[in-house]
Parts: C-alpha cells; structure tokens; sequence
C-alpha cells in the first residue's frame, strides 16, 4: 500500500509530466506515450469553444435553418484555431502571458484600460458559462434556478481547488469534461438521420438564407473568438515548462501548434454535431425551438430521456468545465495586467456574482445570454490587435515571429471577426 500522502501524490503528476516532456524534448524518449504530456492548455482552452453560448446559437442555427449555416461554424473554428495557435506561440518564445507582455511593453493608461476591458469580458463570459450549467441542473434536478447555481458554484470550487496540485491534475480534469461532451454530442447523432450530402453542401457552400440568419451568423462567428480564451493559452503555454535552449522552443511551438489543431478540430466536430442534432430533432416541425430548456422538453417526447439525458450531461459538463476555465483566466488577466492576486474562492465569487444578480432580479436568462455576448463583442478585439502586433515583432518573438502571410490572415480575419460582432451589436442593443 503506498503511505504517500494523496496531496503529495497527486502534485507529483505535475512533477512526472514535466520530466517527460523534458525528456520528449531531448530526444531520449519518443513514441505517442512521451508525447501525451504536451497535450494540455490547449484542450483546456478549448472548453471556451463548446461552452453553453456555442450550444446556444448552434441550436438556433440547426433548428431555424437546418444544414444551411455550417459553413459559419466551420469558418468560425478556423479562425479560432489561428489565433489559439499565435496565442500559444507567443507564450512559448517569450516564456510570458499575454497579459504581462502587455503590461511590461504597453503604456501604463492603456494597461488599465486593456484590464478594465478584459475583466468585463471574464465577467460577461462568466454570466453566459455559469448559467449554461445552472439550467442543466435545474432541468435534470426539475429544482429552482438559483439552487443550479449554487450545485454548479460548489462543483466548480471543488475543480479550481486542484490548482494546489500543480498544472497537471486539472489540467486531466477538464480533459476529462471535454471528452465527456464530445462522447454525449456524438451519442446523440445516434438518434437523427444525417444525410451527408446536405451536411457536406451546408459545410463548403456560405449562404445566408434571411436577415435573421445574418444575425445567426453573427452569434457563431462574431462571438466564437473568446478574449478569456486568448489570455489564457498563452499563459498556459508559456509558463507550463521553460525551454533551456532555442531548439527546445522550436520544437515546443511545433507541439503547441499540433496540439491546438487537435484539440479545437474536436471542439469543431462537437459544434458540427451539435447543429446536426438540432436539426435533425426540430428543423422538422419544431423550428420555434431556439432555447435549452425548450429543447430539453421537447427531445424527451421526441427521442426518449435518455437522448434528452446526453443533452443535459453535455450542458453540464460544459458549463462547469467552461466555468472554472473563465475563472482561471480572470485570475492569470488580474495578476499579469496588474501584480495582484486573489484567493481562488473570492475570485469565483467575483465572476459569478452576476449570474446571481441576473436571477435575483428577476432578468430573463435567454436575454442575458444575448447581452453578455453583445459585451464580449466590444472586448474581443483587445486581445486580437495585442496579438497580431506582439506575434510579428521581431524584437518580442525574435525567430519565431508570425510570417507574413500568416499575419495577413490573422488581419483579414480579425477585419471578418469584428464585422460580425457590429453585426450582432447592432441587431441586439435595441433590446439592451
């Protein structure tokens, strides 16, 4: 029996996971198994990207307009996966968050407001995440509102407390949550017929059937680049294991880069899924259902409760897992922008105050949903233009510097991303 403490062995993954990487990257050790420990911030970040707002809009999407907008899911994970992948890069070859290249090489006024704006957009990331999960519970328990919230409050509490541990035990935990919504999205496809063709057509041919899938489109593509998201992988990159000489970085950015396509390939297939079940259950009869508790009641009728089941687990699991991964980017952007730290349960209790104070009023969730997304819209070019600016300079990157035809995509695409974002802040600031 091992009388190891379970705190010490637990700590320990992160002490062997860096011994193999270190390892990997000296070449003394090869195969898949050595390659495993590079696998990490981006399947964490890649939670942002099948949080409950993307099931939102991909359920509208699917039930209003069948097959006809998958082309703006996968347009939408492609430029994220560009600028996940430039956020990786640039923590790997300056060893340093995004937040603290900007608060070391930015004047001091425009830090405070970079803070400022970044600490909103936690929020406001926060409000759409914690809700999500909150619902599910609420669904599954058929208990009120604010007791969801308080169960997705504790669970996320319990998860943010493996901290402690080092990098690599939460890092495995939210690796776990995301294979769990992936298995439940890809279980539920089991219930539709998918007729590819139509699938394959909707992925390759752009069309925009009305106005209002404009504005669809808008809530895919527009809303799908997170600002929490891109703080945080380079963070986690850059300070996860430091290379001891330039053919380590190289060979780290290399990792970084295969990882990103891996894990936000997946997270994309989960969003494919998730417009190819909203179609496949309401396109057909049931357009009206655009909301998640609406969906959760009709699936049951339609398919069973154990389709409605998968429905609620993946809900769950992406809302606590996008939850705490919200939180840990509030605490990275708080003490790299500024130097200060909070302890991890009164920084939960910042980002999730406005979850509580949307459901004490009285405020319609669906509505707040919208909102917290319109108020990412004016955050998420922040961290896009720090970016675009930071991975092109040879003075921060030296050698690793984003190319120039790369940087030309990164602008075109923030240029489509910030259109979109006016889009949805247009259509939506009437209601506000």
């Amino acid at each position: 029996m091992n009388d190891t403490p379970v705190s010490e062995r637990e700590s320990s993954w992160s002490a062997r996971t860096t011994s193999r990487l270190r390892e990997a990257l000296s070449g003394h050790r090869r195969g898949v198994r050595f390659l495993l420990p590079f696998a990490g911030p981006a399947v964490v970040v890649s939670v942002a990207y099948i949080d409950p707002g993307n099931l939102a809009t991909n359920l509208q999407a699917g039930a209003a307009y069948g097959y006809a907008l998958l082309w703006a899911v996968l347009f939408a994970n492609g430029a994220a996966m560009l600028f996940q992948a430039v956020s990786a890069r640039v923590g790997v070859a300056t060893g340093e968050s995004l937040a603290k290249l900007c608060a070391r090489r930015l004047p001091r006024p425009v830090v405070w407001a970079m803070w400022g704006v970044s600490e909103i957009a936690a929020m406001a990331t926060d409000l759409a995440e914690f809700l999500g999960g909150a619902i599910g519970f609420s669904l599954l328990a058929h208990i009120p509102l604010i007791a969801g919230m308080a169960i997705t409050a504790v669970l996320t509490w319990a998860l943010l407390s493996l901290q402690r541990r080092g990098y690599r035990p939460i890092e495995l935990a939210i690796g776990a949550l995301v294979g769990l919504i992936a298995v439940a999205y890809v279980a539920q496809l089991a219930f539709v017929s998918v007729p590819w063709r139509p699938v394959l057509q909707g992925l390759i041919v752009p069309t925009i059937p009305d106005r209002e899938a404009l504005l669809v489109c808008a809530g895919i593509v527009g809303a799908t680049i997170m600002p929490h998201a891109l703080f945080l992988h380079s963070g986690l990159s850059g300070e996860r294991i430091k290379p001891r000489n330039e053919q380590e970085r190289t060979q780290l950015v290399r990792y970084a880069n295969a990882e990103t396509i891996i894990a936000l390939t997946v997270a994309g297939l989960v969003n494919i899924g998730m417009v190819i079940m909203a179609c496949g259950a309401f396109h057909d009869g049931h357009r009206e259902v655009t909301e998640i508790g609406a969906a959760y009641r009709t699936l049951t009728p339609l398919f069973g409760s154990m389709a409605a089941g998968l429905f609620l687990t993946a809900l769950m699991a992406s809302g606590i897992s996008s939850s705490v991964v919200g939180t840990m980017a509030g605490q990275m952007i708080m003490q790299d922008f500024l130097g200060l730290s909070l302890p991890v349960w009164l920084r939960r209790l910042v980002t999730m105050a406005p979850s509580f104070i949307v459901v004490a009023c009285g405020l319609g969730v669906t509505r707040s949903l919208v909102l917290s997304q319109v108020v990412l819209s004016f955050a998420v070019p922040v961290p896009m233009l720090a970016l675009i600016g930071f991975a092109r300079s040879r003075a921060v990157m030296g050698d690793h510097r984003l190319g120039r035809a790369l940087h030309i995509l990164a602008i075109a695409i923030f240029g489509v991303v910030v259109a979109m974002n006016a889009v949805l802040l247009a259509r939506t600031w009437p209601f506000a």
